[in-house]
């Protein structure tokens, strides 16, 4: 009797190649890689003004990046939450075709956003610039994501601190993701300060949203790596997401400080802020214990990942904390320092903890072919290095324009492009050497990806060539 070829899987190499999860993170990395692209474009548009004005300007190029690293974060969370679910509960997905058509509603959707920023067709806000119609099925992709977590993980009672962050995460983005677009209601959008309250808000927790996800599957990643499922069970984990909870509800506030809003919110926000000192805290005391868990893993190229992201969410705490000061968010606010933080989140924590996580996903175990580490441990070094250049960049420039913003006798804004020159000849240099890290890291990985899938479907014809001859 023949075998069908899905079978000669164990089950638990089965749960680690969810061939459908694994197109999730695939796509996330050509995001990733398109983002870049549009990124560096946008800085080389800084350095040069009005390079491809005509055809290609920085009003569609800044979309285009914005958009690409936002939806690059949302497709490898997502692939990332099913795999780990997966392993972590020894059964597979509730149901793959609710997986396979929520994967083709973003996918779909992404392209389609994507090419009306090229056309110059926008219409929404901040992240989502697009027309709200194309928010509709980002709502219907994740309510299918939503229904089939909680059919999937079933009972969760007694679950570990991974399986809260992540349905937190999915429930306070689809809430947030909703309250970003009260401004298309009259009600918000004829008052301006209250549009712009419930605008920064959503989008302040909707950061804090993704990151539950993020973070969840990276403790799952750390447990798997180390063996030791106690932290994730334990008092300081829980406390550790509490306080991220917290955060993501009433952090948003220093966001609207320069707004004429009621106090009493300001107040509330620069208290929950300062709660990140524990965290600081936290990451400093525990900071000797991380460097020995570096020596030990130090081969291991998703513990690299999640190493250097624990660097830069020191580096990136200290700013914020500095930020969420109203004296110093006075100065800060609407300068390069805000870009600065921005980018050392999104690239140095987010983008490294989630190729961290694509590392151990993409990496099949049961096939031949070996991920090339050498390779992507120079990409590493690179993009850190470049990074640090371009965060310093950033942040000199914004120190020279609240400079500029709060000076009583103003010089003419040229004169403050020719000051921010040099920095903005800084980020871009620093940006050729962000994307050139990041490729040398992306190109290789979705290579390994599809050679290891070739390889199976031809280890997989051999066995079934064999059991047919037999027969």
């Amino acid at each position: 009797m023949r075998i069908p070829a899905v079978l000669q899987l164990t089950e638990m190499e089965a749960l680690n190649n969810n061939p459908i999860a694994k197109k999730f993170i695939v796509a996330g990395l050509l995001l990733l890689s398109t983002g870049f692209i549009f990124g560096l474009t946008g800085a080389l548009q800084y350095v040069l003004p009005g390079f491809l004005k005509q055809v290609f300007s920085f009003e569609r190029t800044r979309p285009l990046h914005v958009s690409s690293i936002v939806f690059w974060i949302l497709l490898c969370s997502m692939g990332a939450v099913f795999v780990y679910l997966q392993q972590h509960t020894g059964k597979k997905i509730f149901s793959s075709r609710l997986l396979q058509i929520q994967l083709g509603l973003f996918v779909i959707d992404i392209i389609l956003i994507l090419i009306s920023y090229c056309f110059g067709v926008f219409g929404g806000r901040e992240y989502w610039e697009f027309n709200p119609l194309l928010a509709i099925p980002v709502i219907a992709g994740w309510i299918l994501f939503g229904y089939n977590f909680i059919r999937s993980v079933g009972n969760i009672k007694n679950q570990p601190v991974y399986v809260w962050m992540w349905i937190t995460g999915i429930v306070f983005f689809l809430f947030t993701f909703l309250e970003s677009y009260l401004w298309i209601f009259p009600y918000f959008s004829r008052h301006l300060v209250n549009d712009m309250t419930v605008q920064w808000k959503s989008y302040g927790s909707m950061v804090g949203a993704w990151n539950m996800l993020i973070y969840g599957s990276s403790i799952y990643l750390m447990e798997k790596i180390s063996g030791n499922k106690q932290y994730a069970r334990s008092k300081i984990a829980f406390i550790l997401y509490a306080t991220g909870l917290f955060n993501l509800m009433f952090n948003w506030g220093h966001h609207i400080y320069t707004l004429p809003t009621h106090h009493y919110i300001q107040y509330i926000s620069y208290a929950v802020s300062m709660t990140e000192l524990f965290i600081l805290g936290r990451i400093i005391f525990q900071w000797k214990s991380t460097l020995k868990a570096a020596q030990k893993y130090r081969h291991h190229m998703a513990y690299r990942f999640l190493w250097y992201a624990d660097i830069w969410i020191f580096l990136n705490l200290v700013l914020a904390i500095l930020m969420s000061v109203p004296a110093v968010n006075v100065y800060t606010h609407g300068t390069h320092i805000t870009v600065a933080h921005a980018m050392g989140t999104t690239i140095g924590i987010n983008s490294f903890l989630l190729l961290g996580i694509a590392c151990d996903i993409l990496e099949d175990t049961s096939v031949s072919a070996r991920l090339n580490t050498r390779l992507l441990k120079k990409g590493q070094q690179l993009t850190n290095v470049s990074l640090f250049v371009f965060w310093i960049a950033l942040i000199g420039a914004g120190i020279v324009k609240s400079k500029w913003q709060m000076s009583p006798i103003k010089p003419a804004y040229f004169e403050l492009m020719l000051q921010l020159r040099p920095y903005f000849m800084t980020f871009f240099f620093a940006g050729i050497g962000i994307t050139t890290g990041f490729m040398i890291i992306i190109i290789p990985l979705i290579r390994h990806h599809f050679r290891c899938k070739n390889l199976r479907k031809e280890e997989n014809d051999k066995i079934n060539q064999q059991q047919a001859t037999a027969a």
